[in-house]
């Protein structure tokens, strides 16, 4: 297990080396420059021009994006803001936090709602209860995240004063945002649990415990959702990487300072070094969370188990 685990990390090097050059080019295509971003358009050419090469930005964009991996390689830097002029680190791990706590609430009620109301739907299928949750996850699977934010915060804000509708200030700041996230993620899961679980008690195995007269408790439980799993745990690992970026809406929405609101505004700016470096920052965090799934699927499935035990080759 530990060498497959050392080769995964290994791979992350071409990855991160290919998602930085990627984004480096579209910034670079991008129109503008960071000088006249900075100092506005009635500024005189030589002051842009005098910003724009303390940035470095007068010097060819291969040696720009070298030098810019470089620093990462010999100094481990993620380079200087061109607005803040801090260094880009510290406004990352000034607005992660934020956007980690909604994230990690998020995906919580998600994957508690989603699994669970997903395995009572497949469990009483074609009732009256598996219609219902089948429609209300249809419902708010095609709800817009920002229309729902938006009537969140028009009922609970503006309509009974409960709780706040911007910023991140306390736990309270973090229920309307955490709803937004949620809501739709929880209809996939149920959706994909659901799907999954019908799929799995179709199996021989399921008829053989049943023919040995195990409880239908015993059956679900113990050897349908093991199994039905497998899927879910891809879609929530996914998810929770996917929404450590892309919480931008509900950021958005209700105000709070995230790394979403970081990178678009940085975007805005072109504020290239902030960009890059918390789009390298989300990209490791992510590759780490895909690989930390790959390995909960050893504990899940023992054939897979057995499969990295084996260097990739099941005995016959």
């Amino acid at each position: 297990m530990h060498k497959y685990v050392i080769k995964r990390l290994l791979y992350m090097i071409p990855v991160l080396l290919g998602v930085a050059f990627l984004v480096f080019t579209i910034l670079s295509l991008t129109p503008g420059d960071p000088g006249s971003i900075i100092l506005g358009i009635t500024a005189k050419p030589e002051d842009i021009a005098a910003l724009n090469a303390e940035f470095g930005y007068d010097q060819p964009f291969l040696v720009r994006f070298f030098n810019y991996i470089g620093d990462i390689i010999f100094h481990f830097s993620l380079g200087t803001s061109y607005q803040t002029r801090q260094p880009v680190i510290e406004d990352i791990m000034a607005r992660f936090p934020n956007t980690l706590l909604l994230t990690v609430f998020s995906m919580s009620i998600a994957s508690i709602l989603g699994i669970s109301l997903g395995i009572l739907s497949a469990v009483k299928q074609y009732s009256v209860l598996d219609h219902t949750l089948v429609v209300v996850a249809l419902i708010f699977a095609s709800i817009p995240g920002f229309w729902l934010g938006l009537m969140l915060m028009l009922l609970f804000s503006l309509k009974l004063h409960w709780l706040p509708s911007y910023g991140a200030g306390s736990l309270k700041h973090f229920i309307l945002p955490t709803l937004t996230v949620c809501m739709g993620s929880a209809a996939g899961l149920l959706r994909l649990t659901r799907s999954a679980m019908l799929e799995t008690v179709r199996q021989e195995y399921i008829r053989t415990a049943k023919a040995k007269g195990a409880s239908p408790k015993r059956i679900i439980w113990k050897h349908a959702l093991r199994n039905a799993l497998l899927p879910v745990v891809t879609t929530l690992g996914t998810s929770f990487g996917a929404s450590l970026g892309g919480a931008i809406i509900a950021e958005t929405v209700f105000a709070m300072p995230g790394m979403g609101t970081l990178i678009t505004t940085a975007i805005r700016q072109k504020d290239i070094p902030v960009v890059m470096g918390a789009t390298l920052f989300l990209a490791t965090l992510f590759s780490l969370i895909i690989l930390v799934v790959d390995v909960l699927y050893a504990f899940i499935d023992p054939r897979i188990k057995a499969k990295y035990q084996n260097g990739g080759k099941v005995r016959e």
